[in-house]
């Protein structure tokens, strides 16, 4: 059964506090980003996507030579043309060398057919061109509208552009410029010592950027993310790592439950930290520090999103325990979390946890109702399935926090999840009703 003093992991995005870290040996970096591993620049153009000239459009991230690569990609049918190019360039197993990742904001170049593929290839031609590699070493992502086409006039003066500006304190503007409806930008970074793995002297470095605020519920990818490390990782194993990392972070977020056609995570690994070193094996501390390293900031990253989701006022976390399997602890998670019943209780401040136990009932999850225990912010509202006397003045003063949290036992069985969302707000409709105009 649940215990009333149940509290969340301490990474605290978008206004709440990032300064502790659970995981031992890993240092947060303050301001860092995608370009704060050694071997990666990075910068944020006005290209012309975007018709507002003030507008940041087009980001970049290189690395000073071709590097390890790797990939997730959204699992959407519909999905764009520079889904359908980065695979290519990855030899359509997710994994391989590139140099750069190129991304534009405004236009998805989705649903665009032969046309769009052209358009993405020859991007990735210009690309090249003026960073002097292959064009299969440029991997692609774009946001926007949907349906509609993407000029390539913007990339010739735009990339050039892009590579003057980029550089190692260049992350920030390039999480920007990957930006449509977010307010603001998700990055992180973190460090840790390589003196006890095997590499003395050496301090690797874990980095990223992310966007994403609506048309959220990712399958087996993210929104758009870049993450660069400066450890020495082969090429397949760094896709295992990214495919751990996305499906424990970026896949346990949902905004509204749809589902991106354009979805992307791409990671860099530079090997600059330890150039006299050999690569990370999988199974040794080294590696095991890495996984843990790239997983916070996935993780920090992910929450960011569902922080700053489209009209959003609160970040609610809705862990599920006491499952009778995982299938069922992820379904039943899920479920409540994506309630526009659940989510709306909460922007108006109102425990109603009935709505989560209708959702719990459609989940499709197995569980017996006179086992369920449920929490709102560390009060009991329900258990054994039925109501719980609590104090209405203390709920609402706890739904002042900037994070919600709805703790759930099932009672079934000894399986867990958890899936980060926000609130629906009055300003959700809005944004999303005029997106286009």
């Amino acid at each position: 059964m649940l215990d009333s003093s149940s509290t969340t992991e301490n990474i605290e995005p978008l206004g709440l506090d990032i300064a502790r870290i659970d995981d031992v040996g890993l240092s947060v970096i303050s301001g860092g980003g995608v370009s704060s591993a050694k071997g990666f620049r990075a910068s944020g153009v006005h290209a012309g996507f975007k018709k507002n000239a003030d507008s940041l459009d087009l980001a970049l991230v290189v690395a000073d030579e071709p590097c390890a690569c790797a990939a997730t990609f959204t699992r959407n049918v519909f999905c764009a043309a520079p889904v359908q190019v980065s695979r290519e360039h990855l030899d359509g197993v997710s994994y391989g060398t590139a140099k750069a990742a190129v991304i534009n904001s405004g236009i998805a170049n989705a649903a665009t057919g032969d046309r769009g593929l052209r358009t993405a290839r020859e991007s990735a031609e210009i690309a090249a061109g003026f960073l002097g590699c292959d064009s299969s070493e440029v991997v692609l992502a774009s946001t926007g509208v949907i349906g509609a086409h993407l000029p390539l006039d913007p990339f010739n003066t735009g990339i050039p552009a892009a590579i003057e500006a980029a550089s190692a304190e260049g992350g920030s503007v390039a999480a920007r410029a990957i930006m449509t409806t977010d307010t603001r930008p998700k990055e992180c970074a973190v460090s840790f010592s390589g003196e006890s793995l095997g590499y003395p002297g050496a301090v690797f470095t874990v980095g990223g950027m992310a966007k994403g605020a609506g048309m959220i519920m990712p399958n087996m990818a993210t929104m758009i993310s870049v993450v660069t490390t400066d450890a020495p990782i082969l090429p397949h194993d760094l896709r295992n790592a990214l495919a751990e990392a996305v499906d424990e972070s970026f896949n346990r977020v949902t905004v509204d439950s749809d589902t991106s056609t354009n979805d992307s995570c791409f990671a860099f690994a530079s090997g600059k930290a330890a150039l006299e070193g050999t690569p990370f094996v999988p199974g040794t501390p080294a590696f095991d520090a890495f996984r843990r390293a790239l997983a916070f900031v996935c993780r920090t990253n992910a929450r960011a999103m569902a922080a700053d989701g489209e009209g959003a006022t609160r970040l609610i976390t809705v862990q599920v325990v006491g499952a009778a399997s995982a299938a069922d602890a992820d379904r039943a998670a899920r479920t409540v979390a994506n309630s526009p019943l659940v989510k709306t209780a909460v922007y108006g401040n109102d425990a109603n946890w009935g709505r989560i136990a209708a959702a719990l009932g459609r989940s499709g999850a197995r569980f017996d109702q006179g086992a369920v225990d449920i929490d709102i912010m560390g009060i009991p509202v329900c258990r054994q399935g039925l109501t719980v006397a609590f104090d209405e003045d203390e709920a609402l003063r706890r739904f002042e926090a900037l994070e919600i949290v709805i703790d759930i036992d099932l009672g079934a069985g000894c399986e867990r999840a958890m899936m980060w969302t926000c609130d629906f707000s009055h300003d959700y409709v809005t944004i999303n009703g005029s997106y286009r105009s």
